[in-house]
This record gives C-alpha cells, structure tokens and sequence, in this order.
C-alpha cells in the first residue's frame, strides 16, 4: 500500500500548534512573532515526520522560488572547458546546504539584450550568478542598478557588482616572470576564449602588461584565441606555427583545457615540450599534473569561487549586509614539467 502523504495538519497536531503556525514556521514568515520554543517544536515535528512543504505553496507564501539561476555566457563551455564543473560542484554544496535549487541557462552568443532579464522579469528565480559575464553586458548593469541580487564569477566593471574573482594581473604577472627568467622572450599568448570576455580580454591586457615591464614590445602575431575547447587550443597552436616570422619559445596558455590542445599540436608538429617551446596554463585541473611532461600552471580554486558566490548571492538573498562586494582569492603558480623549469640547472623549484 502506498504510504499516506504527511500534511501540515499532522505537524501541527504532534507539535500542539495551529496549521497557521505551522505555515508561518515552515516559510520564515515574520509576519508574526513566534516563540523560539515553538518554532523548535515545529521544527522537530516536521523532522520527525519527514514533512516537505509544498514547493508552489512556500511561492505563494513568501514570494519567492527558493531557486538561484547559473548564466553561463557561452552554453559551448558546459561540454568542452574543464573548469566549469568545479565551479559547478562549488555552487552546489552551497546551495544545498541552504536549501535552493539551481536553473542552469546558456546565453548563446548574439543573443539579444533581454538574455538576462527575462528570467528575472518572468519570477523564475530570486538571485542570479553570472559566469565570465561579456564586456558589453548593458542588461547586467542595469540589474544591479535596480538592486537584483546578482553575484559575478567575473567583473563588468559596475562600481556596486558583487563579485568572486582573482587577481588577473598578479596571476599573469607570476607565470610571465617565470618565463621571462628561463631565457624566453618570444612568449606567445592563446585566449581561452574569441575576444570580447572580460577574463579574456584582462588575461591578454595582463600578459602585454608583463612583456613590456620586461622590456619586450608585443607583437600581435604571437596572440590568437581559442573557443573554450581543447580542439580549439590545438588550432590556435597550428595557427601561430603557421604564421610567419620567429617561432615562439614559449606559450601561455589562457587555461589548462587550451594548453592541453596546444600541447598536442606540437606534438603533431615535431616539436617537443619544453625543450622547442615551453607551455604555461591556467586554473591547475585535475588532469594538469597527469600530462606528459606535467603541466605548469596557475592553480585557480574554482570550487571554493563556486562555493563562495553561492554563498554571498544567499547572504544578499537573505537580505544581509554585505560588507565585502568583492572577494579576491589567491592563486599560485604550480611549476611542473612543461615550462622546463626543473631542467634548469641549480633550480630549487619541485
């Protein structure tokens, strides 16, 4: 037989309150001034019972949907980067242990100005969490400007964003000196992305920042981009071998999952890591350490930005004061086998 649905009826009796009570408990009403006492033992009852309020009820009740919409800025990247799923994994704990769902949607490239905001304006989620937001994001300022809970996994500059980040520039900074000391000037640079993102468009304004702090005047035949892919890093790699002029000595890559594919097209080339060109990543993935010769990368914890964004967007949603609107998580350059390092005689690096 099929066992009885419990009801807020039974949760009242057990507790010895009203099903208005009850209600007002279970939704966090403060409409009302209930007793912590009470609203322990309505707590308890429900537990005991394994009571779920009904979803669309609490909608009614409190206005909300207890749910947090995920904005990736390029559907492509949920099939092909490897850093998305931490970030992922982060934001999920945290919302769990809060009790909000996540809506997971993919702006796709060129879509109108309306992308963000008809899932506010449609009451289908209370907060938003923007990944890699673009440069030219209009709607996304306008949403701050009215106040939209809304938390960055990027920046779009906006004087008020609430945003988890790293510092580009030192991070870029760290993984251009250390090749400028090995002896490369030659560096070329591969965007994991086409311009027009900002964390693309700051990862190469960074590495022309280091070149010339260095001395070394830019050259834009070292630069090309990626598209999110593994596959799209090997065709930027055979791009740059195939332009003219010196070859480089040396690439930074704008994330592991584009180092990955430049690797292999050196390989497929002749060429060999690093002794013919040096390779640097981004972001330390799982697989970083596991290549053949190990990657040299800047490890970038995504989960624990995941984590944290979810965790200020439930603070705003909460309606808490924010003190910090932007958190800055360290990095550290991990230096491995693909930069050569390790070959350089009296280098103390593991």
């Amino acid at each position: 037989m099929e066992r009885r649905r419990v009801t807020s009826h039974d949760v009242a009796r057990r507790a010895g309150v009203s099903r208005a009570t009850v209600s007002m408990v279970l939704n966090r009403s403060k409409a009302v001034v209930i007793s912590a006492e009470t609203r322990q033992r309505v707590l308890e009852a429900a537990a005991a019972l394994g009571y779920r309020p009904n979803s669309a009820a609490r909608m009614l009740v409190r206005g909300d949907t207890e749910t947090i919409g995920l904005v990736v800025t390029d559907p492509q990247v949920l099939a092909v980067d490897g850093f998305v799923p931490q970030l992922l994994y982060g934001i999920s704990q945290a919302t769990s242990e809060s009790g909000y769902r996540i809506l997971l949607e993919g702006v796709e490239p060129g879509a109108g100005p309306h992308a963000y905001g008809e899932l506010v304006e449609g009451r289908r989620i209370d907060g938003l969490i923007v990944l890699n937001p673009p440069t030219d994001a209009p709607q996304i300022h306008a949403l701050i400007d009215q106040g939209f809970p809304l938390v960055l996994l990027g920046s779009v500059r906006h004087p008020r964003e609430h945003a988890v980040n790293f510092s580009t520039r030192r991070a870029i900074r760290r993984s251009m000196d250390h090749l400028v000391g090995l002896g490369h000037r030659a560096i070329a640079h591969i965007g994991f992305s086409p311009p027009g993102f900002v964390a693309t468009d700051a990862r190469l304004n960074s590495y022309r920042e280091s070149l010339r702090a260095h001395g070394i005047e830019p050259e834009d035949r070292l630069v090309a981009y990626g598209a999110f892919s593994a596959e799209s890093g090997h065709r930027a790699m055979r791009e740059l071998l195939d332009r003219g002029g010196a070859r480089p000595t040396a690439v930074l890559a704008g994330n592991d999952t584009i180092a990955l594919g430049a690797m292999a097209a050196l390989t497929d080339a002749g060429l060999s890591v690093p002794d013919d060109i040096a390779i640097v990543g981004f972001d330390d993935l799982p697989f970083a350490a596991l290549l053949r010769p190990a990657l040299t990368t800047v490890r970038n914890p995504g989960v624990e930005q995941g984590r944290q964004a979810a965790q200020l967007l439930i603070r705003l949603l909460k309606g808490e004061t924010v003190e910090q609107r932007r958190i800055a998580l360290p990095t550290e350059l991990v230096i491995r086998d693909s930069c050569g390092a390790r070959r350089q005689p009296g280098n103390g690096n593991p």
